[in-house]
């Protein structure tokens, strides 16, 4: 079996996991590549006791990979699609950030959910992402075009409200007077939209949901929506331009332009373990459950 590793820092706790994740996996018969600048870090603390293969970008990781193994935080995660993309390759996330809805396994318990991974006792939970096109094309450009969480346009050097006239399937929604305007996906749910009173959604659940950030008009309300509609967004401001975000990249983009967001052709598919579920997620993280009266 073929393991890609990806990581974005060497810190203690990032040390502690790659340590403890080798030395389980010399257990198998396993070949292992690492993330070129993730390699060099490791290598910076003298972290690895011998070399190993390593990629760049989405090219050079080996389409007969099994697992890329994440290990940090939600955004480590998101970074991870970018390598991954329509390849078919399962994340497995491995937690060294704070919540971790994405990233769900622990230091602690790598020992016990690595032998998983090699007798198939483990679920794929098929993820939707966004993808984004732009009319006309800006100068600021984005590595990759598609989002696993959110789409967020908004204000920039102001604090003046943006306008974002919305239409769904080219039949006009609303113009959203706010600071801003997040399409997420259900994935992202539990993120920034979750922050700015937007709903909870099951991860493999068919929509998108429009959040405003701190909109002017007090009966504006998140909305969720199919996932087969055609978003187009035109953002107007007193500044000449805005903030477009696809996950934790953001970009100046110039007023007026026309941002088409849609379904993305394909999906990522992250590893989840027997112990592990989306609810239960939730009574972790959000500590759901926590009431004395249950």
């Amino acid at each position: 079996m073929k393991f890609a590793i990806y990581g974005q820092t060497n810190k203690t706790i990032v040390e502690n996991i790659i340590v403890r994740l080798l030395k389980a996996l010399k257990i198998y018969e396993v070949e292992i590549l690492f993330e070129e600048q993730f390699y060099q870090l490791l290598n910076a603390k003298n972290i690895l006791t011998e070399s190993y293969s390593t990629f760049n970008d989405e090219s050079e990781l080996p389409s007969d990979t099994n697992f890329l193994l994440s290990i940090g935080g939600d955004g480590t995660m998101l970074r991870a699609t970018n390598y991954v993309k329509n390849k078919n390759i399962p994340i497995v996330g491995i937690n060294a950030g704070r919540l971790g809805f994405l990233a769900n396994v622990q230091e602690d318990t790598i020992e016990e959910h690595l032998p998983h991974l090699f007798n198939g006792s483990y679920k794929l939970s098929k993820r939707s992402l966004l993808t984004l096109n732009c009319n006309p094309i800006t100068n600021s450009s984005f590595d990759v075009n598609f989002a696993l969480n959110e789409i967020t346009v908004s204000r920039k050097n102001t604090t003046s409200m943006i306008t974002v006239e919305t239409l769904l399937d080219d039949e006009y929604l609303a113009t959203y007077w706010a600071d801003g305007l997040i399409i997420s996906t259900p994935s992202g749910s539990t993120g920034y939209s979750l922050s700015c009173g937007g709903p909870i959604i099951e991860p493999e659940t068919g929509c998108f949901v429009i959040t405003p950030l701190a909109p002017h008009n007090l009966n504006v309300r998140p909305l969720v929506i199919r996932d087969n509609l055609t978003i187009k967004l035109k953002v107007s401001s007193r500044e000449n331009q805005f903030l477009l975000s696809l996950d934790s990249n953001t970009q100046a983009v110039n007023n007026e332009t026309e941002l088409t967001i849609s379904k993305a052709p394909f999906t990522i598919d992250l590893v989840e373990f027997p112990s592990q579920s989306f609810i239960k997620t939730l009574r972790k993280k959000l500590l759901w459950g926590e009431d004395k009266r249950n």
